[in-house]
């Protein structure tokens, strides 16, 4: 017998549903059913990973054995994209299937608009999969608390941690509220807290904690978050994820989105001192809107993103070792991906920048399906909207009339190649109105072009490069190249123009 589809599986689950005349007589057809049929998805989000660290797509320094032996069994996407240079708009593309000027979610640890919060992948899913969400970055974890009632199991940002002192997540009745009042503002690490009593003495002991907590295992300190009191030892929230996996009732709808290779970077002993190599970096002038950090400073920043690239690299060894070993593998859909990439040239290091360059939105992609045995390479450009229509065919859901993206080969037999995707940052625009200070991306084929909006000195400024030619986005081809510069740009602004609209003041 074929499997079921989830479409025959619910109706097949109903009829048997309503055949049964006495009521717990036998054991629950559905649950039976879904753990026969539906494959488990797992996401596997790695926070500021970009593909071009990573040696499964070409890089020099041998960074990812172990997500190189993943792809041995999995579809390799290399020219995938995110919608956003950073967590907010990257993440709420991703879960959304919309792209940034339609979601809204554009300032950062920003909402998705109130309209669209039910539009996400958890509630398409629906109650046929156990639904789990975990997310480290807290500007991702506001987006699972606007999904709560779409979500069977929501793990707090602090599981897995070694020492944390997270406080709006314990008041449910409004977390985002909270996180906003409370660790965004009273205990954030950053900056000065609000209140110097009580938030300088939370302070005060937390730091008692996280000193107890140390060890010599990670010579740099312990990985932690950029602003909020959280750190971890990668190896616990390795092996919370594969407990995780072996303990949710199949099939299951499991989103892990793990902080590392986030800076601060600061691997494990044995990779603390790795890439000692004369291994140079392609030089690039420093942008105008850059921040301007000198060279020798960025090489070094370089060493160290690729020293924690690779200790996550064999921390997920170890869970893909387990996922076989369990036989998980084999009965899952296994997406490996990021929210966005990281910027460590032109003067630039992070990722909240205007810039667009490959680096901080070029992204891995890696889809196992059940039973895969071979690695398939997919070449035609993408973008992170696609991943949740490319998961709903997969599991037989249909894909909502509202979705931007489109089902990723080869789960689909469309091949368009003059598709165009898109890009953006507008971190600094209101959310509430029309996109006027913004950095927008059009990649189609095998050009790029970046369009800056509203910035002193930059006010409407245009870059075009071949990205097939010339990936490090060296030579500026919009002068040389007039005929495609002019066609791109139209079609950027009328996708801009179509975007604003039902913000623009009649």
């Amino acid at each position: 017998m074929d499997k079921l589809n989830r479409r025959d599986f619910l109706k097949l689950a109903g009829a048997i549903s309503s055949s049964l005349a006495v009521s717990g007589a036998f054991p629950d057809p559905i649950a039976s059913l879904q753990s026969q049929t539906l494959p488990n998805v797992i996401i596997i989000l790695f926070d500021a990973m970009s593909a071009r660290n990573l040696a499964l797509y070409g890089y020099s320094r041998p960074t990812t054995p172990n997500l190189e032996r993943f792809a041995g069994r999995a579809t390799v996407h290399h020219q995938h994209y995110s919608a956003g240079n950073y967590t907010t708009p990257g993440t709420a593309s991703l879960l959304t299937g919309m792209y940034p000027w339609t979601h809204r979610a554009i300032n950062q640890a920003g909402l998705i608009k109130r309209a669209h919060e039910t539009r996400n992948l958890f509630g398409l899913f629906g109650p046929a999969h156990q639904r789990v969400a975990f997310s480290q970055n807290l500007w991702a974890e506001v987006f699972l608390n606007q999904f709560e009632g779409d979500v069977d199991l929501h793990l707090p940002p602090d599981s897995f941690s070694d020492a944390a002192l997270l406080v709006g997540e314990n008041l449910e009745n409004d977390r985002d509220a909270a996180f906003r009042a409370l660790d965004d503002s009273l205990l954030s690490i950053e900056n000065t807290p609000s209140s110097l009593i009580f938030g300088m003495a939370e302070k005060l002991r937390f730091a008692r904690r996280l000193a107890h907590a140390q060890g010599k295992d990670y010579p740099r300190g312990l990985p932690g978050l950029v602003d909020y009191p959280l750190y971890f030892r990668l190896e616990k929230v390795f092996d919370g994820v594969m407990t995780q996996c072996q303990n949710l009732s199949p099939p299951y709808l499991a989103y892990f989105h793990l902080w590392s290779p986030h800076e601060p970077y600061r691997p494990h002993s044995k990779f603390a001192n790795a890439f000692d190599d004369d291994f140079r970096f392609v030089p690039k002038p420093a942008h105008p809107l850059g921040d301007r950090t000198p060279q020798d400073s960025l090489d070094r920043l370089q060493r160290r993103y690729d020293q924690y690239i690779a200790n996550v690299d064999y921390e997920f060894g170890r869970l893909l070792d387990h996922l076989q070993e369990t036989g998980i593998l084999d009965r899952s859909y296994v997406i490996v991906t990021s929210d966005h990439g990281q910027m460590i040239e032109r003067g630039v290091h992070g990722h909240v920048t205007p810039l667009l360059y490959d680096p901080v939105i070029h992204i891995p992609l890696l889809i196992s399906a059940p039973g895969q045995a071979s690695r398939q390479d997919i070449y035609s450009p993408s973008v992170n909207i696609d991943l949740l229509p490319t998961l709903l065919q997969l599991a037989g859901i249909d894909i909502p009339d509202w979705c931007a993206g489109q089902v990723l080969q080869p789960f689909s037999a469309r091949q368009d190649q003059q598709r165009s995707i898109f890009s953006m940052d507008a971190k600094t625009n209101s959310a509430f109105g029309p996109l006027k200070r913004a950095t927008v991306v059009l990649r189609k084929e095998a050009f790029k072009l970046i369009a800056y909006f509203g910035y002193r000195g930059f006010e409407e400024t245009y870059e075009l490069f071949d990205i097939g030619n010339d990936p490090e986005e060296l030579q500026d081809l919009s002068v040389s190249e007039p005929a495609e510069f002019g066609r791109m740009k139209e079609e950027l602004l009328d996708a801009l123009a179509d975007a604003n609209r039902p913000y623009e003041r009649n």
